[in-house]
């Protein structure tokens, strides 16, 4: 049985590849998830504003009293001529790669064009095998347009590219005007795949306190659907590979997003829920399934329910809508439902 897959130029053992979570903040968490059957490591993230805020402070601890002495302004060199930023990000990449063979790929978070993004040839440099950008962008501002917000997100990408040599993956949210456009237009802007879809975390109000507070849910099964649906759509059309992520938690999950197109499938709530050695439930399950469906290999089932290939190219349109809501029973909300 062939498990083997292709992702960003990199040749995978398998599609499981655990996504960028808290898990992997710890080295031998990571090793579990090798001994366990990942494929890749997402690791966890680094932010922008980890990287403002360890360069504000530095800044301000330079030059705090300088203005007593006129010299002293010279004793400093200005912050951008160090080296800054969280070193123990750096040296957890470094550490991963010396006690996995599997490849690590990092994790860049920010949502504006910056310096933040030189960060990138530091990660590269600490040995990472690819790089995941994540543009979590939440645009509040009314007077800025679709165009303004999608240009951001290509010069991002465009000024990563420059800086390092090693696969870029964008990570998207599913909140674009047109997402076969923006998708388009990273792909040609040198994205060598995209990582559908980023689930934004939703604020709550605490009603006691009467806070704002953020509420971490994590995902389930019926959160696949969407990025199910823009994967089959893409397949064929980009260049890139395409990395599922949201509400992945079986090998029939994991089958579905293959067949649409997938290059990789990614884990995060499962793992939370289950620990990381459901990882190696999910491929048992995954091979179990191959066999009495007579695959022979991965990419066997690569892309042959996408949109490029379905009977029906239809279904993943407007037509499967309307039929969806003709075919609906009101029974069906009255049954309880057991995990």
């Amino acid at each position: 049985m062939n498990l083997t897959t292709n992702y960003l130029g990199l040749e995978l053992k398998s599609p499981l590849v655990p996504s960028a979570s808290p898990l992997s903040e710890n080295i031998d968490n990571i090793k579990l998830m090798e001994d366990a059957g990942a494929a890749a490591v997402v690791m966890h993230s680094l932010f922008e504003e980890q990287l403002r805020l360890e360069a504000y402070e530095l800044h301000h601890h330079l030059n705090y009293g300088t203005e007593s002495f006129p010299e002293a302004l010279t004793y400093f060199p200005e912050p951008m001529k160090f080296r800054i930023g969280p070193e123990e990000y750096l040296e957890h990449i470094h550490q991963a790669t010396q006690k996995v063979d599997i490849p690590i790929i990092g994790s860049l978070n920010g949502s504006s064009l910056g310096g933040w993004t030189n960060y990138a040839r530091q990660i590269e440099q600490a040995g990472a095998s690819a790089l995941e950008l994540n543009i979590y962008y939440v645009p509040t501002d009314p007077n800025l347009s679709s165009q303004d917000i999608e240009k951001t997100y290509i010069d991002i990408l465009t000024a990563v590219k420059a800086a390092v040599t090693i696969p870029v993956a964008v990570k998207l949210s599913p909140y674009f005007t047109n997402t076969a456009s923006i998708a388009q237009r990273l792909d040609q802007a040198g994205a060598d795949g995209l990582v559908l879809f980023n689930r934004f975390y939703q604020p709550d109000i605490n009603l006691e306190n009467l806070e704002v507070e953020p509420h971490v849910l994590l995902s389930t099964p019926q959160a696949m659907r969407l990025p199910l649906r823009w994967i089959a759509i893409l397949y064929g059309h980009i260049q890139g590979h395409l990395a599922a992520t949201s509400g992945i938690h079986n090998a029939h999950d994991v089958v579905k997003m293959l067949m649409v197109g997938a290059n990789v499938t990614m884990l995060c709530s499962v793992l939370l829920r289950h620990g990381i050695k459901h990882i190696q439930v999910i491929q048992e399950e995954l091979i179990r399934w191959m066999e009495t469906h007579e695959y022979e290999s991965v990419q066997q089932m690569q892309g042959s329910m996408s949109q490029r290939n379905c009977p029906n190219p239809s279904s993943f349109e407007r037509a499967q809508y309307m039929k969806a809501l003709q075919t609906y029973n009101p029974d069906w909300g009255r049954r309880v439902y057991t995990p």
